[in-house]
């Protein structure tokens, strides 16, 4: 049975129909072929860190790709929420390109001229004070790390070197060394140690286990309030608000990483307001950007981010005048409500063909919020690897996580017509025999 949460019940509108020309479906590639000529060549010189599908793009507009054969497909991960506004949005590009003909990196040794509207107009869009930009969502991770164990010394009184940070079990908060130290993935930590001390790992959506691992030395509960690389884990009703209850209890910060789930992927601007939950700490990136350039920050009150001294934390890159100018116009977007509106709206109409398809036994089970969705396929079908490469075919682009498990995040551009064709395009996937 299908465990969808649908973030909103308005029906959807008719749109055009999409333009999908017979080039859309491909053969995979063969070692002869100029996209198996350009993987071989990537695999031989990059480091195999990754596994991508065997396509290669070449060029994209909203919500669709083209790769190097001419063969078009729709894309359904929208680069794991860092393309919510699709590829090349329009505003977007105009905005990078009149920041490319006047300043694009001063570093913070000195002012710029976007700097501190950037800063007053996020912290606003996240009804904070202060910001601290970075780069990567991992580096806005790692920073929220530095400053809950900084403020827990500094503001709570814990003893020096025994601050504790509680996490979720299936997290994903990016991969360096002192992330994956509380990761509970095999891939992810193997080799890598020895781990970073300090952090105490409890089941996702189990408050009294939460609640149970609070300590006088906890300084922070780091949290997702979706797990998407989890398989996009929607946690139990009413967990979050207790989650915010047994850490302001308990003078405990809150962080919530919003970096896939924020900037209106679930519906709302952020996933936390979907239970009208206000963490101490927002961590932002992926969207942030837009898709052009890599943006993060940590956004907070005075009284977290005020710890920090000069020389304490920083990054060369992080609040550059081009990611400025970027994520303002980012700020602007979401500020009309359309983005949000769009994604509740044609979450409704995902949720709902997913459910259709679980009540015809081709799926096993679903799960999200907004155009975010986790995906379960039954064994029959193979893999959730085998699936994306058989959508690949088809015209689609996916991506496995957990085995059995494919993520659906399209664009929240994409056109509810293109929608319906990638979702009929995984049906008769999953009709025919593996």
């Amino acid at each position: 049975m299908s465990t969808s949460a649908h973030a909103a019940t308005t029906p959807a509108t008719a749109t055009p129909e999409p333009a999908t020309p017979a080039t859309t479906t491909s053969v995979p590639a063969t070692a002869g072929s100029a996209t198996g000529r350009a993987v071989a060549a990537a695999e031989a010189h990059s480091a195999h860190n990754y596994h991508p599908l065997p396509v290669v793009i070449a060029s994209a507009e909203g919500a669709w790709t083209t790769d190097i054969e001419g063969h078009r497909r729709l894309d359904l991960l929208a680069g794991y929420s860092a393309l919510n506004f699709g590829h090349r949005n329009p505003r977007l590009i105009a905005a990078a390109k009149a920041q490319l003909d006047r300043v694009t990196l001063t570093s913070r040794a000195f002012h710029h001229d976007r700097f501190a509207e950037f800063c007053a107009r996020l912290a606003e869009l996240c009804g904070m004070e202060v910001v601290l930009p970075m780069n990567t969502g991992a580096e806005a991770v790692e920073t929220a790390v530095k400053v809950a164990r900084k403020w827990g010394y500094r503001v709570k009184g814990v003893r020096p070197d025994h601050a504790r940070i509680v996490v979720a079990d299936g997290n994903f908060h990016g991969r360096t060394t002192t992330v994956v130290s509380f990761s509970g993935d095999p891939d992810a930590r193997a080799d890598f140690g020895p781990f970073t001390p300090g952090f105490d790992i409890v089941p996702f959506g189990d408050a009294a286990a939460l609640e149970a691992a609070l300590t006088d030395d906890t300084v922070a509960v780091l949290i997702e309030p979706i797990q998407g690389e989890a398989g996009v884990r929607v946690p139990p009703p009413g967990y979050l608000t207790r989650v915010r209850e047994l850490t302001a209890d308990s003078g405990v910060l809150l962080i919530a990483d919003e970096i896939q789930s924020g900037l209106a992927r679930t519906g709302r601007t952020f996933a936390c307001e979907h239970e009208g939950v206000t963490p101490d700490v927002y961590l932002l990136g992926k969207a942030l950007g837009g898709g052009l350039v890599p943006v993060s920050a940590v956004v907070s009150s005075q009284a977290v981010l005020g710890v920090l001294r000069p020389g304490q934390h920083g990054s060369t890159f992080g609040g550059n005048p081009l990611a400025c100018a970027v994520a303002l116009e980012v700020i602007d977007m979401l500020g009309t409500g359309e983005f949000q509106e769009r994604s509740a709206r044609l979450g409704a109409r995902l949720h709902g063909r997913l459910d259709e398809l679980t009540a015809a036994g081709l799926i096993e089970s679903s799960r999200g919020r907004g155009l975010w969705a986790g995906v379960d396929v039954p064994p029959r079908h193979g893999s959730g690897g085998e699936i994306a490469r058989r959508l690949l075919r088809s015209g689609v682009l996916v991506k496995e996580t957990h085995g059995s498990t494919i993520r659906l995040a399209p664009p929240l551009v994409i056109e509810e017509a293109d929608l319906d064709w990638g979702l009929d395009r995984l049906a008769e996937v999953l009709a025919r025999p593996a």
